[in-house]
């Protein structure tokens, strides 16, 4: 079979062309069994890649408007925190507010009742100290008088007494 690779050998047709169409049955079965299989797979390959390459670049799109839209969303739960801080603060001034004029309502107010106890307390001790003058003008004036009135009489006479007296101060 080798034979026409040794020196001096002669070349025979026969041979090359039995070598010849058994490389073309080796090239047509190696098609056949071999090439095809492997250029499908290396196109399905080819294809699987392609297709990784496309879904990570939807991936990574998708991944670019989940972070536009998170970035969307933090800025509107900043928006939204600060209206609610802003509401607070209005809520608070005006709870404030009505608190201070309710303490000073209720200042004013007990202020204006604690002077018109004053005022009643007033009024009391003089009627009491009026009544305390007439009944100790009536026993010195009885004393002096060494006579008995009747008590309106006594009253009647005390009061103008002390008008007469508030009258005489004023002047």
């Amino acid at each position: 079979m080798f034979t026409h690779l040794i020196v001096g050998a002669e070349f025979n047709i026969g041979d090359a062309l039995f070598y010849a169409v058994l490389f073309l049955i080796l090239m047509f079965g190696i098609k056949v069994v071999a090439w095809k299989p492997v250029t499908k797979m290396m196109q399905d390959r080819a294809d699987k890649i392609s297709n990784d390459i496309d879904t990570a670049e939807q991936a990574r799109n998708k991944a670019v408007d989940l972070e536009k839209q998170r970035q969307d969303a933090l800025a509107n739960s900043q928006e939204e925190a600060g209206e609610i801080i802003n509401k607070a603060q209005q809520t608070g001034d005006k709870r404030r507010d009505s608190i201070i004029e309710e303490a000073r309502s209720d200042a004013q107010s007990l202020k204006e009742k604690a002077q018109a106890d004053i005022e009643q307390q007033k009024k009391d001790a003089l009627a009491d100290s009026k009544n305390d003058v007439a009944d100790l003008s009536i026993e010195i004036a009885s004393k002096i008088i060494k006579k008995s009135l009747n008590a309106d009489d006594q009253k009647a006479l005390i009061d103008s007494y002390i008008e007469g007296l508030g009258n005489n101060e004023s002047n």
